[in-house]
């Protein structure tokens, strides 16, 4: 059963509650006061998964696509943490699932939830270099800092915020500011994913990257299945702000000798 709207929880829970009433009444029996005691069992069981645990706590969701790829795989089923954004905002690296916005979509296609890593917060100015990686100046700083990306992550085969400004002189180190009461998501697979760098506002069809706050649902946490997939998904522990720009990293270095 797909319970994925509330008038279905609502119904099942409905359900229920008469079956129980209705063992209820002929609980003098001790078999029958056992099947009550089951009932009850179950009752609170699903009232606590379906109506607790999974709007405000915890949720499974499946990975259909390679956008997060290596972080997470088409098949990979995640269990996303829905309470921990009420105590602490997200933080730059984390992995979130959030309420696609309508620029991520294309036109008529259903509302779905999307997997990205937060790489931009309120305040930011970001920039992407092709085969460099992407830098950004943090809120209230004149300081631009290379991120630190995820083990396996590859650098971008792109350059941006430049080219989506087309009447600035100077393309390649043009930043992107991020808006007061939004963010700033890719996917690890960088040259296959439709994150904020590809949206375009749906009626004027300009860049329009930023996700809304109230979009986020929660946090990648953990991989649990398939078995030999289980594990912790990386967060801003692996991947966070690093050094100044220097050189470039050895293996770039390397390939354009």
């Amino acid at each position: 059963m797909n319970l994925d709207q509330p008038w279905k929880i609502a119904a099942l829970i409905g359900l229920l509650a008469f079956l129980r009433i209705t063992w209820g009444l002929w609980h003098s029996a001790p078999a029958r006061k056992f099947m009550v005691e089951l009932l009850d069992s179950g009752l609170i069981a699903f009232i606590l998964v379906f109506v607790l645990i999974r709007p405000f706590v915890v949720q499974a969701f499946y990975i259909p696509s390679e956008s997060m790829d290596p972080t997470l795989k088409p098949g990979d089923r995640i269990l996303v943490n829905k309470f921990v954004y009420r105590l602490n905002p997200p933080q730059r690296g984390d992995v979130i699932v959030f309420d696609a916005p309508q620029q991520a979509l294309e036109p008529g296609e259903a509302q779905k939830d999307f997997v990205k890593r937060l790489i931009g917060l309120p305040g930011d100015r970001i920039v992407i270099r092709q085969n460099e990686g992407v830098f950004i100046t943090p809120k209230g700083s004149d300081k631009e800092l290379r991120f630190q990306e995820a083990p396996g992550v590859d650098l971008p085969d792109y350059n941006w915020a430049g080219s989506e400004w087309p009447l600035l002189s100077d393309l390649r180190d043009q930043t992107y500011p991020v808006p007061p009461d939004g963010y700033l998501v890719l996917g690890d697979n960088r040259a296959h994913s439709n994150d904020s760098h590809k949206w375009l506002n749906p009626v004027t069809r300009e860049p329009d990257p930023a996700l809304a706050r109230n979009r986020v649902l929660g946090k990648a946490m953990v991989i649990f299945w398939p078995p030999q997939r289980i594990g912790l998904v990386s967060d801003h522990a692996e991947a966070h702000l690093g050094e100044p720009p220097g050189p470039l990293p050895e293996r770039v270095a390397s390939a354009q000798r």
